[in-house]
């Protein structure tokens, strides 16, 4: 069967129509970003790849591209085996690499000439990425955003979720980032993605909403640990209306315990994060918390973090980047209890 080249804005528009969306670069790139739900069919694993660039500059073209088509064709015919024994004919796969089509053109020749129905993204990754920076700002600036406002600790992410789950539209940036935002909010053996990939992840998340219907993000700074969210989302939540969440002290403290639970029973990872204030807070002060903690006072330690580091920034943020925060209608959360975080989200949903 024919080879059908397709455009990133063609392909984009709807990505359900292909039953495997195939990445036939090396593994490291497809770590790096890739489309949304990409698998990874590499041409050349990266060693393959290194082996053969070399190749290339040092030796001859020539004798690399001969190299190079024989690992290549050695992986295709692995990946057949491992994925296609069983795959019908009506199977419609939408194939790329990095640009030039060369990776993704042989897998697309072979797995065409099967009989598969292919299609070829035309520009490869390098076209998708122009792609997506170019509709964040469009799908930015469309949504009305509903902001979820409020300190460190009054559950703002659990409203976010209590929210999806009642049928709301949501943008859970923390979860996208896989980060909770604050210098604590590492989270033990979870990597955050590259820089790319989440601003695919934004793009993905925002372009499967209604625009005629209001859509719920906590109000988060530019900087979600290591990541940056995208300049227009964040102008765009800046300027949007807001909720404030508020919550007792105590239950945000046995909140951030449970959240947290990892810093209770790892009392070195702890003090690991925060000798990360020492400069803003002090030596002293950091090596007192470091030693409760270690005492077993956890909790003390939580809630000082919050009187005094805390939430004396956050209401300065607020206050200087959220232009209708002031007029914001506040949502006294009764308990740290799932039941009393559920209603916050319906009283979330009425204020506006």
């Amino acid at each position: 069967m024919p080879i059908n080249a397709i455009t990133p804005n063609e392909a984009l528009s709807d990505l359900t129509r292909f039953d495997t969306i195939i990445d036939a670069r090396s593994p490291s790139e497809h770590a790096l970003d890739r489309l949304p739900q990409a698998e990874n069919w590499p041409s050349l694993d990266d060693a393959q790849r290194v082996h053969i660039g070399t190749l290339y500059k040092q030796t001859n073209a020539f004798e690399a591209k001969k190299q190079g088509a024989a690992l290549v064709a050695r992986n295709i015919a692995s990946h057949i085996d491992a994925h296609l024994a069983e795959t019908p004919r009506t199977w419609r796969p939408l194939l790329y690499c990095w640009r030039g089509g060369n990776r993704s053109g042989a897998l697309a020749t072979v797995l065409s000439a099967i009989g598969f129905h292919v299609h070829l993204l035309t520009g490869g990754y390098k076209a998708f990425r122009a792609e997506v920076m170019a509709q964040t700002p469009v799908l930015a600036a469309r949504l009305s955003l509903r902001v979820v406002a409020g300190a460190t600790g009054v559950g703002k992410t659990h409203i976010l979720h209590a929210l999806a789950q009642a049928g709301e539209q949501v943008i859970d940036l923390e979860g996208l980032a896989k980060h909770r935002s604050s210098v604590l909010g590492l989270i033990p053996g979870t990597p955050q993605p590259s820089q790319k990939h989440f601003e695919t992840c934004v793009w993905d998340s925002m372009r499967q909403l209604d625009p005629s219907r209001p859509v719920y993000i906590e109000s988060e700074s530019k900087r979600v640990g290591n990541l940056t969210v995208p300049e227009s989302l964040i102008t765009a939540m800046r300027a949007s209306p807001c909720t404030h969440i508020e919550m007792a002290l105590a239950d945000r403290v046995d909140l951030l315990m449970s959240d947290y639970d990892f810093f209770v029973k790892d009392a070195a990872f702890f003090g690991e994060r925060l000798d990360t204030l020492a400069a803003l807070l002090g030596r002293q002060v950091v090596a007192d918390w470091k030693e409760k903690a270690c005492a077993g006072a956890s909790a003390e330690v939580v809630a000082e973090l919050l009187s005094r580091h805390y939430d004396p920034r956050y209401y300065e943020s607020m206050s200087r980047n959220f232009a209708q925060f002031p007029q914001a209608k506040a949502i006294q959360v009764a308990s740290a209890a799932p039941v009393a975080l559920a209603a916050a989200a319906q009283a979330v949903v009425a204020a506006f």
